[in-house]
């Protein structure tokens, strides 16, 4: 060969001895074939091998089965963020003519993506409360999907999933959850009835705040097909690189996710007896709206909870979140660093409820020493008192 094929064509190396502890990160767009014969038998359709970049390759494959493992599932799709990663759950099942029915609490693009999205398509929606004492009421025969999000985004509130599963299956509805509170460590969708399990993996099991991925758990091969038949019409895939960095949070998720949580409750706690007309809403806190079902469900809780202010508290807020010395102001979650987010519900949600109305703090917490978060706290909530 001369030098400008030696430059392109790799020479084959022995991996003869080599065994890491890491995945190595398989960066392609383009799949080879061994021969001819192979090149014209292997199809796309074939959903476990390879045959472009888009559709996966060995990094991917790794985090799908670790995903599928964790899940207690058959299989999983990697999708570029976690809203991707819901609206290919619905529209792989949905179709002209068809209903989903997602709860009040639900994450507040999802709703926008069934008003100014799936609407059009004549898809149609319907919003029950987060407690389902109306969702009975809602099914009709168009009803295709009930979607249920526990916690709440925001709000907080715990839905019973065992019992929404199973009005949905007696009437051969599916079911689907974004399940990114608790992550498959502490809640299992599938165990307990759900089709599809979704969670954004650019927060916890990414847990640094530099990627965006998102992913949904089947256990039936049809649902799992129909992810994929809907990834490849839309042209969908994720970054190996990102797929690398997935796979590094993982490592330590269990370990961040149990120091994050157990500060977080504490610190919950911490504000709730502060009085100062505070509501703090947090699953696992004894006595909280929701904390029996948590408490049956969830084995555990992550560290992230909102505060409802009152009304006197919200000309200080500006001046109290800026004085903030530890706290990030920042609209995502799961990170090492510790966020707060100011919210307003308000314009999201259908059913009145006298929280709407008010300013809600979401804190997420992170790895900081929690003597420093405390006092951070203590010094925000005494500018609010």
């Amino acid at each position: 060969m001369h030098d400008a094929t030696k430059c392109v064509k790799a020479p084959e190396v022995s991996e003869d001895g080599y065994a890491s502890l890491t995945v190595p990160t398989h960066r392609a767009s383009t799949i080879v074939f061994e021969s001819a014969a192979d090149y014209a038998t292997r199809s796309q359709r074939d959903l476990d091998g390879y045959s472009y970049g888009l559709h996966g390759t060995p990094t991917s494959r790794v985090l799908e089965a670790q995903l599928t493992a964790l899940e207690g599932g058959k299989h999983t799709v990697l999708l570029p963020s976690g809203q991707s990663a819901i609206a290919v759950a619905m529209l792989s099942v949905l179709r002209p003519g068809d209903t989903v029915l997602i709860p009040d609490s639900v994450y507040p693009p999802v709703t926008g993506f069934c008003r100014d999205f799936l609407a059009p398509l004549g898809i149609g929606h319907d919003i029950y409360r987060p407690d389902a004492s109306d969702l009975e009421a809602k099914i009709t025969g168009s009803v295709r999907l009930i979607w249920a999000e526990s916690p709440g985004s925001t709000t907080m509130e715990v839905q019973d999933i065992p019992a929404i599963a199973a009005l949905a299956k007696a009437r051969g509805i599916l079911t689907g959850i974004d399940n990114t509170w608790a992550t498959p460590l502490y809640l299992k969708p599938l165990a307990l009835g759900v089709d599809l399990s979704m969670q954004a993996l650019t927060k916890y099991p990414g847990g640094h705040s530099d990627l965006l991925m998102g992913s949904v758990t089947v256990a039936d091969s049809d649902l799992r097909k129909g992810l994929r038949d809907t990834m490849r019409m839309l042209g969908l895939g994720v970054s190996p690189d990102a797929v690398a960095l997935v796979l590094r949070g993982l490592q330590t998720m269990s370990v961040r996710l149990a120091h994050s949580g157990r500060i977080a409750l504490g610190l919950a706690e911490r504000i709730a007896a502060r009085g100062e007309g505070l509501e703090v809403l947090h699953p696992a806190r004894p006595g909280s709206v929701g904390h029996d079902l948590w408490k049956r469900d969830f084995a555990g809780a992550s560290g992230v909870f909102s505060v409802v202010l009152p009304e006197a508290a919200e000309p200080k807020l500006e001046a109290a979140l800026n004085g903030l010395r530890v706290f990030a102001l920042g609209a995502s979650w799961g990170g090492t660093r510790s966020l707060i987010a100011p919210m307003s519900v308000a314009g999201a949600r259908v059913n009145d409820h006298p929280r709407n109305a008010r300013t809600i703090l979401r804190l997420s917490i992170g790895l900081e020493d929690p003597a420093d978060l405390t006092a951070d706290v203590d010094t925000l909530f005494d500018a609010l008192r």
